[in-house]
C-alpha cells in the first residue's frame, strides 16, 4: 500500500505524539489538529485518507466534527476516545464512523486498525476500483506495483513509484502539490515546490512510451498533478 496521509484530531498533546509516531513508524504520512474547526480546514485543504478523531475536544466536538466531516468526504474515520459507553460507540458508527477505539489503546492496534480501515475503503484503487491502468503503449499495475512500457518493465525507485501510486490510485483528480509533498515526504515538505517539479519530471520520463506520446500526467500551473484516465475510461 503506498503512503497515506492520516489526519489526527486531539487536544491532548501527549496522545497526538503516540499516534502521530505510531502511524509514522508504520509508513504513513501524519498531519494534526487540536481542534474540530482546525481539522475541518486541514480536510479541505489537504484531503487526508483517514482522520484519527478524538470526541472530547475544545470548540466543536468530534460527532458534530465527524457530521460536518461526512457533508463533505467520504474518507473513513476512525474515533478515538475516552468515552468508553455503549450508547457513545453507537452514536459515533451511525454518525459515519468506520471504526471506534476506546483510550487507554494499543499502539500496535490502532495501526493494524488503520491498515485494516485504508485497505476495506480501497485507498489504493483508482477510479472504478481497478487496479491497473492500461494507455496506449503503458500499463500500471498497482497490486504488483509494475509499469510496463511498450511491453518492458520500467524501473522506478521507492519515491518515483509512490508518486505514480498517488496519481494512479486518484486517476482522473487533480492532486495539489501541498497535497502530494505531504503525503509522499511528510508535512514539512508541503511547501517545496520544485523538488515535486523535479520527481515528476523523471516520473514522466520513465512513463514515456515515444518521442511523440502524449504524457499521461498533466501538470496545472500553480496547483498540482494528475495522472489522466485511461482511453476506455
Amino acid at each position: 500500500m503506498p503512503k497515506r496521509l492520516i489526519l489526527v484530531v486531539d487536544d491532548e498533546a501527549a496522545i497526538v505524539r503516540l499516534v502521530r509516531a505510531t502511524l509514522q513508524a508504520d509508513g504513513h504520512a501524519v498531519i494534526t489538529a487540536s481542534r474540530g474547526e482546525e481539522a475541518l480546514a486541514l480536510m479541505d485543504e489537504q484531503r487526508p485518507d483517514l482522520i484519527v478523531l478524538d470526541l472530547m475536544m475544545p470548540g466543536i466536538d468530534g460527532f458534530e466534527t465527524l457530521r460536518r466531516i461526512r457533508s463533505q468526504s467520504q474518507a473513513p474515520v476512525i474515533m478515538l476516545t475516552a468515552r468508553a459507553a455503549d450508547a457513545d460507540k453507537l452514536k459515533g458508527l451511525s454518525s459515519g464512523a468506520d471504526d471506534y477505539i476506546t483510550k487507554p489503546f494499543n499502539p500496535d492496534e490502532l495501526a493494524a486498525r488503520v491498515t485494516a480501515v485504508l485497505r476495506r475503503s480501497g485507498g489504493a484503487a483508482p477510479a472504478g476500483g481497478r487496479t491497473i491502468l492500461r494507455y496506449p503503449g503503458l500499463e500500471i499495475d498497482l497490486e504488483r506495483r509494475q509499469v510496463l512500457v511498450n511491453g518492458e518493465e520500467a524501473r522506478l525507485t521507492r519515491t518515483e513509484w509512490e508518486l505514480l501510486a498517488q496519481l494512479a490510485g486518484n486517476a482522473g483528480r487533480v492532486l495539489l502539490q501541498g497535497e502530494l509533498l505531504t503525503r509522499i515526504w511528510g508535512p514539512e515538505f508541503r511547501d517545496e515546490t520544485h523538488y515535486l517539479r523535479t520527481w515528476v519530471s523523471r516520473v514522466r520520463a520513465k512513463l514515456a512510451v515515444g518521442d511523440d506520446s502524449a504524457p499521461v500526467i498533466t501538470t496545472f500551473p500553480g496547483l498540482g498533478y494528475r495522472l489522466e484516465l485511461p482511453p476506455d475510461d
